[in-house]
């Protein structure tokens, strides 16, 4: 691979690193809602429909983190 593909790639792995981190970070707010909800309401529909979009985010962050390996072995 030559330089300026690499470095495109190193662009991008830049990029996913920080949209990872973002999400991470989102999730973080997410899960700590969801926590300080009353038991009552972490139940209802409510509550449910956050753990699920908890688990859609870790499920992309997963996915990202996986895509980040597959970047990086190609540049190797």
């Amino acid at each position: 691979m030559n330089n300026t593909r690499r470095k495109l790639l190193q662009s991008i792995l830049d990029k996913l690193n920080d949209c990872s981190s973002e999400l991470e970070n989102i999730r973080d707010e997410e899960q700590d809602a969801f926590d300080n909800f009353p038991e009552g309401l972490q139940v209802s529909e409510r509550g449910e429909a956050m753990e699920n979009a908890i688990s859609e985010m870790e499920d992309a962050i997963s996915n990202i983190e996986d895509a980040i390996s597959s970047i990086e072995t190609a540049m190797e």
